[in-house]
């Protein structure tokens, strides 16, 4: 009985988050149309519309995936909870986090050629700290990537010698 309970509600949030998610990606995108509208009507520098509209569309992307992401996790039926939960992230979280790199090297980028055009090198520690932090977090995927790999492996090794 407490397990169907339990069931029911996870599954009523997770399509409410999931609800929740795709309308903030829907109205990301919104506003990555209006921005590029109200750039070619007043005539703005095209190559910062073009550079802000794509920093504009990744943030959606991730958002997007973000609810892919819980819709597919938490409201599917089946023995979810049964599942191994490093598998589960060795699934959903490369994605994610490949999306969110996307968008903060971007960002740094965006305000590297931003700074470097108005002659303010002095302001370049933001963008760096962004680009630094991007590679870091990339590089803490890539070894917990490798980490659970290998736990992976002697989790299933450990089970076929218990079959055996």
């Amino acid at each position: 009985m407490n397990e169907s309970i339990t069931s029911f509600m996870r599954n009523i949030f997770s399509k409410a988050l999931t609800i929740i998610f795709l309308l903030l990606a829907g109205a990301i995108i919104f506003s990555l149309i209006q921005h590029v509208v109200n750039g070619l009507i007043n005539k703005a520098d095209l190559t910062e519309v073009l550079l802000k509209s794509i920093n504009i569309g990744v943030i959606a992307l991730a958002v997007f995936e973000l609810a892919l992401i819980i819709n597919k996790e938490y409201s599917e039926p089946g023995d979810h909870h049964h599942k191994d939960a490093i598998q589960t992230l060795r699934g959903t979280l490369p994605r994610f986090i490949g999306t969110v790199c996307v968008a903060l090297s971007l960002e740094g980028l965006i305000m590297v050629i931003k700074y470097s055009q108005l002659d303010l090198a002095g302001n370049l520690y933001y963008p760096v700290a962004i680009i630094a932090s991007t590679a870091f977090l990339l590089i803490s995927l890539g070894v917990f990537l490798r980490l659970t790999d290998q736990s992976s492996e002697a989790i299933e090794s450990k089970q076929v010698t218990e079959e055996k």
